[in-house]
């Protein structure tokens, strides 16, 4: 039975839809069936530049293209692995981007890729023997996402067999990889020396694994929306998250808004070894290496720091901000916005003739206009800003009156008076 390239509800019409096309068998049955199906169809192919045959699977993928009326692009991945990157790792990175960067400027917003019942169950027991939690037990997503982009697998649920029977029926020629017979690849280590055992002794493997990859699929869907409502509670926008209204959770629901959160800061998966760190230590305040940068804790609040740039060094400046809107500072790694208030502002004339420089110590600052002048050390301690939130330069009025700190804002004591057109400042670092 010929497999279905497409869900049933597809409509192709005024749209082009875009195929990831390696020339082997499973990509040509797709790009064919697709083809068949009457779209306006573009082939994507990546040149890994890791075989000897690379240049010929080319050729042979845009002749087969031609012979089709199918349109054709290829991208070229240049470089090397890392040294201490896996060759898998980064032409899995390197032809995803590909694949992106080619159907966007196709104008494709549909992306097909050939995976089939037996990848899935493949990537589901592969994840099992790395000890995966959900998000790796639900393997690869039918649809998914990616920067304007529809990643759509149709053929999760078709059997193996299925493909072939699609390509002998069709006498489709395609290429065999001679890579995947390499037992240096863990995936085809299981393809050839465990699967055959398997599917000998359990002949429902395949169907059986990859729908143990749909039931953590569904769980994964359900932690997200756990996890979505938690974060309206425990975390802020601008304070972080809330580590006291987190650790009232239980210890399931705690981990699961704690990887969220910091998935949604970071734009990547936690490590389990940081969560777990991080439940073990924050009974007090840390800070801690992520993603690059660094996660904080103080006074009860969890926040993560991109690197940012450090203007220590960078010598006074003067500036003119008598005008609403951004202003640049490239030198301090951010930008000053500048917007009318009804209150609470300073005047135009104010923001003309300023200063930046870093803090050198002994400024002195009024925080309300019934507070005293204090050493703005002390002012920071009172207010308990965080160190990492006092980041940014000063702003001086003339030479030596501070006008606005970080993390507290303006002096009170060249705030406009009430009859005054009045602005409010505020610095945006660059994270």
């Amino acid at each position: 039975m010929a497999a279905s390239p497409t869900p049933k509800t597809a409509d192709f019409s005024g749209r082009v839809v875009a195929v990831a096309y390696s020339g082997g068998r499973d990509s040509t049955a797709l790009l064919h069936a697709t083809a068949a199906a009457g779209a306006e169809v573009i082939a994507l192919h990546v040149h890994h530049g890791l075989s000897a045959h690379a240049d010929a699977w080319l050729a042979h993928c845009e002749a087969q293209c031609t012979a089709w009326g199918v349109q054709f692009q290829c991208h070229q991945l240049i470089g090397r692995p890392a040294p201490a990157q896996s060759i898998e790792a980064w032409a899995r990175d390197g032809r995803h981007a590909g694949l992106q960067q080619m159907a966007v400027a196709a104008g494709a917003d549909l992306l097909l890729l050939a995976h089939h019942q037996r990848d899935q169950a493949e990537t589901f027991l592969l994840q099992s023997l790395r000890g995966a939690g959900v998000a790796g037990l639900a393997a690869m997503p039918a649809v998914q996402w990616r920067d304007g982009v529809c990643w759509a697998r149709p053929w999760l649920q078709q059997p193996r067999a299925a493909i072939e029977a699609y390509i002998a029926e069709h006498q489709l020629a395609h290429i065999e990889d001679d890579s995947n017979a390499n037992p240096r690849f863990a995936r085809n280590r299981l393809r050839l020396n465990v699967w055959p055992a398997l599917g000998q002794s359990f002949p429902q493997a395949e169907a059986s694994l990859a729908q143990a990859a749909t039931w953590a699929q569904q769980a994964l869907d359900l932690q997200r929306e756990v996890a979505a409502a938690d974060l309206q509670r425990v975390s802020d926008a601008a304070a972080g998250l809330n580590v006291p209204a987190v650790q009232a959770l239980s210890a399931a629901r705690a981990s699961n808004v704690l990887r969220a959160w910091l998935h949604g800061q970071t734009g990547r998966p936690a490590p389990a070894s940081l969560i777990d760190r991080l439940q073990r230590e924050w009974a007090a305040d840390g800070q801690w290496p992520c993603a690059d940068g660094q996660l904080r804790l103080y006074r009860g609040c969890l926040v993560w720091l991109a690197p940012t740039v450090a203007a220590l060094t960078v010598p006074s400046q003067s500036v003119n901000l008598a005008s609403i809107g951004l202003h640049v500072q490239a030198d301090w790694g951010g930008s000053w916005s500048v917007e009318a208030v009804a209150s609470g502002g300073v005047s135009l004339g104010t923001l003309r003739g300023l200063t930046l420089r870093a803090r050198t110590g002994g400024e002195q600052f009024q925080r309300t206009a019934r507070s005293t002048v204090r050493s703005l050390k002390k002012v920071y301690q009172g207010a308990a800003i965080p160190v990492w939130q006092r980041d940014g330069p000063l702003l001086f009025f003339g030479e030596h009156q501070l006008l606005f700190a970080p993390g507290l804002g303006l002096d009170a004591r060249l705030l406009a008076g009430p009859e005054e057109a009045q602005f409010r400042l505020r610095w945006l670092p660059d994270r």
